[in-house]
């Protein structure tokens, strides 16, 4: 069923199309110059068919707000649909939502398919006269999904007039009058009853109906020796596939979409100055309790502020991968897993680029010791903490049925990690009954291992004359 416009904001069309290609021939053939050549001519014939060729390396956006309009994401999913190179395609309401040209500028694009040989079944409601005679036949069911005409339409509906106005009672169309509407009108329950008939026993009593019926039972048929399809796994890729094919398309959506990578970059770098330059030199500093104090506060208050930031911005991000997602899965493009997997895989080196800037201008400002295995231990922790807390906004919109559902939930666990981090109430003065959770919250072993790593082999004495 084409016609759902649910894409990938960051791709561009073009490659939306080649990669499409490219699983239907290694699902189907071997590799061969020759394929690849007729492969790459298919896409310039479906991009043309479409009438999108001089849109080939647009964005395709978000919808209503930026990128490509309704009209042409309903051509552009058409064209998805083409590149399997299907004999017969079903398209539910592929003119609604949209004003008069744009509804006609579909149609020709459904009238062009029509004509390279393929069969196209679309659910319509009301059509325009233009729209109307671009069909060639016509399904038509009252309420009760009761059939009630299935043939020909005509030029200008003549078919379909001649078939309802050879019925008793029924009013003639009037010159220049819609044939559809004309249509509805005169077929509607009201009009059964104030003419006594039932429109489903009259169709079913016409020659039109025996007509139909000796054609679906020789279509319905199967030729001798055939045999039932059988596919020996439900996916045409394998796992592996699956996987490359899910991170590919991760890594063209993530570069291209700098509204949410350039700007956590650009935002870690401000954060990571503001904070420098609040604690500036705290981290060389431990003569006193309080001193020591502000250096894991430096600490706590980066891993928070930052963590839950990326937390926040990816949320967005995921959800407006979900509806496609569905999609692409109902359509048996891939299963779930190796989906989850890209989208775990593609945040790692974005998240590593936040560390490293992160840690670079912090480090230094703070004046923490610059010793290697130092230096590694605060990136390792500083790294893993900002992927955690970006898997937990994932995994938290996976888990809700929308952003702002999402938003409320992760921000509930924000405030209890913050509590039992161990920074706010230290572990031993917890009730004995909540000290377990301590062990349970991952901002507490960020803090602890972070704190570790930098004063956990230094022993100085402080101006209290406690040794640390």
């Amino acid at each position: 069923m084409t016609c759902c416009l649910v894409f990938f904001p960051f791709e561009l069309m073009k490659d939306i199309l080649t990669e499409l290609a490219r699983r239907e021939k290694e699902a189907n053939v071997k590799p061969d110059p020759d394929i690849d050549i007729f492969m790459k001519m298919f896409i310039e014939e479906v991009m043309e068919l479409v009438e999108l060729t001089t849109l080939r390396n647009a964005l395709v956006g978000l919808p209503r707000v930026n990128g490509l309009s309704t009209e042409r994401r309903k051509r552009l999913t058409i064209a998805v649909e083409l590149v399997a190179n299907p004999s017969i395609l079903f398209m539910d309401e592929p003119t609604s939502g949209l004003d008069a040209r744009a509804a006609a500028i579909v149609m020709r694009t459904v009238r062009n398919t029509v004509d390279t040989g393929r069969t196209v079944v679309c659910t319509i409601h009301q059509p325009s006269i233009d729209i109307f005679d671009a069909f060639d036949e016509l399904f038509l069911m009252k309420r009760g999904e009761e059939e009630i005409y299935w043939g020909p339409i005509g030029h200008n509906g003549s078919d379909l007039i001649k078939y309802f106005e050879s019925i008793p009672g029924i009013v003639k169309i009037k010159d220049g009058y819609n044939p559809a509407t004309w249509m509805l009108e005169v077929s509607t329950l009201a009009q059964e009853e104030a003419l006594g008939i039932n429109f489903t026993e009259i169709y079913h009593n016409s020659d039109l109906y025996g007509r139909n019926k000796v054609l679906i039972t020789e279509l319905s048929t199967p030729p001798p020796g055939s045999k039932d399809l059988y596919f020996p796994t439900k996916y045409s890729q394998s796992f592996l596939t699956q996987c490359l094919a899910c991170l590919w398309k991760q890594h063209n959506s993530y570069w291209r979409n700098p509204a949410y990578n350039a700007v956590r970059i650009i935002f870690t770098t401000v954060i990571a100055l503001i904070i420098g330059t609040i604690f500036w030199k705290l981290g060389s500093k431990r003569g006193s309790p309080g001193e020591l104090l502000n250096a894991m506060g430096s600490m706590y208050a980066a891993v928070m502020f930052t963590g839950i930031q990326n937390s926040q911005t990816v949320q967005p991000i995921i959800d407006i991968e979900r509806a496609v997602f569905y999609r692409e899965k109902a359509a048996g493009m891939y299963s779930a897993l190796p989906y989850a997997w890209a989208k775990v895989v593609i945040e790692i080196p974005y998240t590593l680029a936040q560390a490293v800037i992160y840690c670079l201008l912090v480090y230094s400002m703070l004046e923490f010791q610059w010793t290697a295995l130092k230096f590694f231990w605060y990136i390792f922790f500083t790294f893993f903490t900002l992927l955690y807390f970006t898997y937990y906004g994932m995994m938290a919109v996976a888990m809700t049925p929308n952003a702002h559902i999402a938003s409320v939930t992760a921000a509930a666990f924000y405030s209890i990690w913050n509590l039992f981090a161990s920074f706010v109430i230290p572990r031993a003065r917890l009730p004995k009954w909540w000290r377990w959770y301590f062990w349970a919250c991952p901002v507490s072993w960020t803090l602890y291992g972070l704190t570790v790593s930098q004063f956990g082999d230094i022993d100085d004495i402080m101006d209290n004359g406690v040794s640390v």
